[in-house]
């Protein structure tokens, strides 16, 4: 058995096992930068409501919370260990500096708005509560945006589970093809949040 092959293995003996803990878990573990793919876990999570072990809205919330609290972990990481401790540690979770910048890019750039929708986003999505964490960032307002910016994601990746049934696992070809829509769409929305505060903030200047 390859390392992949264990991997998944893995994940849904864990799911089968522990229920919406395991759930929880692992989304705790992938949004902690811990290379497990959500991919995996909200699909099968999904093709289990499809069996009737499950409930879609349970299972979509349990991912959350998960998503939630790896996150918090990661911040903290990157409040009190800052770039120096992320990069040292980083390489054993296989967090590569390149990886770091992206996100600390999106940060700088958009600020808040990034926590929120970098979580649609491959890699980014799993690294930018670090930069969060690094630029002290209000822990409540991280914690707010963590979570509304997830629970679409986790939502869909389970239900499209669901949908799929049997076939859950052909959801990793298709959302290999959907990243590049996926990107453009945040970007449009980000852009259009962006011209919208600057437009806000002129007119409140003009008042």
């Amino acid at each position: 058995m390859g390392i992949i092959e264990w991997g998944i293995f893995f994940i849904k003996d864990l799911i089968l096992t522990s229920g919406y803990p395991g759930v929880f878990i692992l989304m705790a573990l992938e949004s902690a930068c811990v290379p497990i793919p959500s991919e995996i876990v909200l699909p099968f999570a999904g093709w289990l409501v499809y069996d009737g072990q499950f409930d879609l809205i349970f299972a979509a919330l349990a991912g959350t919370f998960g998503c939630l609290a790896g996150s918090v972990m990661a911040y903290l990481v990157g409040l009190y260990g800052g770039r120096r401790l992320v990069l040292r540690y980083g390489k054993y979770v296989f967090l590569s500096e390149k990886s770091l910048d992206t996100a600390e890019r999106w940060f700088t750039k958009y600020g808040d708005a990034a926590v929120f929708f970098s979580r649609l986003l491959p890699i980014i999505r799993t690294f930018i509560s670090l930069p969060a964490g690094m630029a002290k960032m209000n822990l409540a307002r991280f914690c707010v945006l963590t979570f509304v910016g997830s629970l679409p994601w986790c939502f869909a990746l389970t239900y499209v589970g669901f949908a799929l049934g049997p076939n859950w696992e052909s959801i990793t070809g298709i959302f290999e093809g959907l990243d590049i829509l996926i990107v453009l769409g945040v970007v449009f929305i980000l852009a259009w949040y962006l011209l919208r505060r600057r437009k806000n903030r002129m007119k409140a200047q003009a008042e």
